[in-house]
């Protein structure tokens, strides 16, 4: 079964023109005008991605995020007119994997939809990772930790998952910040504070599992995991 995309859109023509290319793509799409009929279609048909507009009907795109979040690590790719930093950064505070500010190049939306899928998808012949407390299964693209309470799912973004996964592949290792750009956040002019962004949360939620310090921070240099073999 091919991939399906939800395109959460009010405006009937920027609409057509995203799910038009994406078809020509070979994607199936569903389109939703409005925050909460995006999320009853995001519960009923569990869509492999979303196009989210910041500026919808009902609930905007940030609620909208949030929700999709709490529900599990859907991929999610921000469209704004809003070019603000603080704007990109709260949309990836929240959670989502990517941002496209309007007006855009529909081609440019089918790029980085492939890039997000991509990553999303991605496979490995290693099964599952284990540094440390950090467990993290590939195939199901699941993160754990294991503590003296017993073992504790982590609720991750799709970013989240390739930052944690790259790393640990080499978990004695400091990755500067376009390291992880360049492996887990390829497209676009990303800023290095989107990693920042993006560690942070990370680190608080490795901290709610009971894994404190275990993503370090090197001030002027980059990120690690706290990890000696």
């Amino acid at each position: 079964m091919s991939v399906l995309a939800l395109v959460v859109e009010d405006e009937p023509d920027v609409a057509r023109i995203i799910t038009g290319y994406l078809d020509r793509e070979g994607l199936r799409t569903v389109r939703a005008e409005n925050g909460q009929i995006a999320l009853d279609l995001h519960q009923q048909l569990r869509p492999d991605i979303v196009l989210l507009d910041v500026k919808i009907p009902k609930l905007d795109g940030y609620e909208v995020l949030a929700a999709i979040r709490r529900r599990g690590d859907t991929p999610v790719i921000m469209i704004t007119a809003l070019d603000e930093d603080l704007d990109k950064l709260q949309a990836l505070r929240i959670g989502a994997d990517d941002y496209i500010v309007k007006p855009f190049n529909p081609l440019e939306v089918v790029a980085r939809v492939k890039a997000v899928l991509r990553r999303a998808m991605g496979r490995s012949d290693v099964a599952v990772l284990r540094v440390g407390p950090l467990e993290i299964d590939l195939t199901a693209h699941a993160v754990a930790v294991e503590g003296a309470d017993g073992r504790v799912r982590i609720d991750v973004t799709a970013t989240e998952f390739r930052i944690l996964s790259h790393m640990a592949r080499q978990p004695t290792r400091v990755f500067s910040r376009a390291d992880l750009i360049d492996a887990c956040l390829p497209e676009g002019n990303t800023l290095e504070r989107t990693i920042d962004t993006h560690a942070s949360n990370i680190r608080r939620k490795l901290h709610a599992a009971g894994a404190e310090d275990f993503f370090e921070s090197i001030r002027g240099v980059g990120y690690r995991l706290s990890f000696v073999p």
